[in-house]
């Protein structure tokens, strides 16, 4: 009997190089089964947008720039090197307060976006809404 397991090959690169190099408003770059990789870029006094995501957990570092993370109402200023973690239900924003682009990058787990979904701005990204929304499809 033959193995019939495909091999994966997963993502491995200098993520802080490609965070820093990222000038799109989001760019997905791997989507596994229950976690997804986003870098993302906000120009100054840009901001994501409140949101909730009610079944997933979602990770933030910040790569450059200056800005706040609010969850729940609490304001949690970010710089280069900071990581935030919002949980499942949390009510967030992600705000750049600084005068550059505020580079970092994300993981949902599970994955909210389509896979290789990129766009250029929020602009895009807003009117691309109902049709991003992560499809079941993975990386590989």
């Amino acid at each position: 009997m033959s193995d019939t397991k495909t091999t994966k090959q997963g993502y491995c690169a200098d993520i802080e190089e490609a965070t820093i190099a990222n000038n799109d408003f989001r760019r997905v770059l791997y989507t596994g089964e229950h976690l997804q990789l986003v870098l993302m870029s906000l120009a100054p006094g840009e901001e994501i947008g409140e949101e909730t995501h009610e079944d997933r957990d979602q990770f933030f570092r910040f790569e450059e720039g200056e800005g706040v993370v609010v969850i729940d109402g609490k304001e949690n200023r970010v710089e280069d090197d900071t990581a935030v973690i919002v949980p499942a239900g949390a009510r967030h924003n992600v705000k750049n307060t600084g005068e550059e682009p505020l580079q970092f990058y994300t993981l949902y787990g599970p994955p909210e976006h389509k896979d290789k979904v990129v766009h250029k701005t929020k602009a895009q990204a807003e009117a691309d809404h109902d049709n991003d929304e992560w499809d079941g499809k993975t990386s590989e």
